[in-house]
């Protein structure tokens, strides 16, 4: 069997393993140790790339900014700034038509601006938030796909944790990528509040609302997040620019967010303790699906995979604007299926080659930052589409009185908010541009 031929093969097995359940880094780290072996059928190669492999992977510099962004978000969870950012939201808000919810994605998207995780947001915001939407009258289905689209922000608004590993993977800036993701991250607030309004005008007995707060009490709800402008701004801002580099920031974050739990007497040795092992568990979950996707990277560069279908669809010449809609699509239907990171790790190393290979009027380094936030809105609409979008379990979880078909039933318009949203940044690149 060909080199070529063996790769190809891969893509089986790899799904096979996934279905039987085979945990995705697990998969991929079978498939390219396996198919290396098979490659080269020689133990010495085999043997030597083992060696090399994990310590060129994990040697990087640039993964190191992974745990201090995790540690940020731990900090920030323990620290109160979860419930600070929905009252502070609620209190301008909550007056209005769909204003809880309208509230709950304002502090969704500020609290993923500091976490980087869009589960995390999800689970985090659901347990300050689900009970309040609950309490003035929004029913379950509302409440659940609200807060599982408004999660999904964690993913997008810098820092973000999928962008660090993205800009690894195609080697591009990684500060000009969280620039990028600010207009559109700040979009899909506003877009998934404009579908809030429509939704409530559409089935108005699916929400109610807070008592009006004086002007006084809104000041003073304002007030208190005072620490996240200050941890966003000093992070975002020190990095866009030039004060220091992405991974310093991302230490400086961990800090301003640690200190800021310490002073808010949310900090103990206890809850330290637990921070610490809930960032190492999180990065060894990483990590190790960077591990496996180098090794099966690495096997499908062997056997040239990438570039024979890179030239396939250059001499097809189909036109670079439907390749494009086809990838976005395919990860769609994806997302469906796998987690973020691991269609991100899978994939990029595939698809970037054949992206990278057409001509849209842009430079490669534009093109690399474009085609990285498309994929990343798309894969965040893959987190809560129906069937498997990981965002709606996590939700669903925590309210479990709500059946699973009302949330599905609310959060197809959350999905058809993203899809306009795609459409939009495909057509007009210069809206995810022009910052950078």
């Amino acid at each position: 069997m060909s080199d070529l031929a063996l790769g190809y093969l891969s893509f089986p097995v790899l799904l096979l393993l996934i279905f039987l359940r085979a945990p995705i880094g697990l998969a991929m780290l079978i498939c390219g140790i396996g198919g290396i072996w098979l490659a080269t059928d020689t133990t010495v190669v085999f043997m030597a790339k083992l060696k090399s492999e994990v310590y060129s992977t994990f040697s990087s510099y640039s993964l190191s900014i992974i745990p201090m962004f995790l540690l940020m978000g731990q900090f920030a969870t323990l620290s109160g700034m979860s419930r600070a950012l929905f009252k502070a939201a609620e209190a301008w808000l909550g007056h209005r038509k769909g204003g809880m919810a309208m509230a709950a994605v304002g502090a969704c998207a500020g609290f993923g601006a500091i976490c980087g995780s869009s589960l995390a947001t999800a689970a985090t915001m659901s347990r300050v938030a689900l009970p309040e939407l609950r309490k003035y009258g929004y029913s379950g289905g509302f409440s659940t796909a609200t807060l599982a689209a408004g999660g999904t922000l964690g993913i997008l608004i810098p820092p973000s944790v999928i962008l660090v590993i993205y800009a690894i993977l195609t080697e591009q800036n990684i500060a000009k990528l969280f620039a990028a993701a600010f207009i559109p991250g700040i979009l899909a607030a506003l877009g998934y509040m404009l579908t809030i309004a429509i939704y409530v005008r559409l089935y108005p007995d699916q929400a109610g609302t807070h008592p009006r707060l004086p002007y006084a009490d809104r000041a003073k709800a304002l007030l208190a997040v005072w620490p996240v402008l200050i941890v966003f701004g000093l992070v975002v801002g020190g990095i866009y620019n030039g004060w220091f580099t992405p991974t310093e920031g991302a230490a400086i974050g961990a800090m301003g967010t640690g200190l800021i739990a310490f002073f808010s007497r949310s900090l103990n040795w206890a809850v330290f303790r637990d921070s610490i092992l809930e960032t190492a568990t999180g990065t060894g979950m990483i990590f190790f699906i960077v591990l496996g996707a180098g090794f099966y990277n690495g096997f499908l560069a062997l056997t040239q995979v990438p570039q024979e279908l890179s030239g396939w669809v250059t001499g097809q010449g189909f036109s670079p604007w439907t390749v494009m809609v086809v990838i976005l699509l395919f990860y769609l239907i994806l997302g469906c299926l796998m987690d973020s990171l691991s269609m991100i790790l899978l994939t990029i190393p595939i698809f970037w080659p054949v992206i990278q290979g057409l001509d849209f009027g842009m430079t490669t380094e534009e093109v690399a930052i474009w085609f990285g936030i498309l994929v990343l809105i798309v894969v965040e609409v893959g987190l809560i589409t129906p069937p498997v979008g990981m965002n709606l379990f996590i939700i669903n979880n925590m309210d479990k009185d709500t059946p699973m078909t009302a949330t599905y039933k609310a959060v197809l318009f959350f999905v058809g908010s993203d899809i306009v949203r795609v459409v939009i940044l495909l057509l007009f690149p210069v809206i995810t541009l022009i910052l950078i």
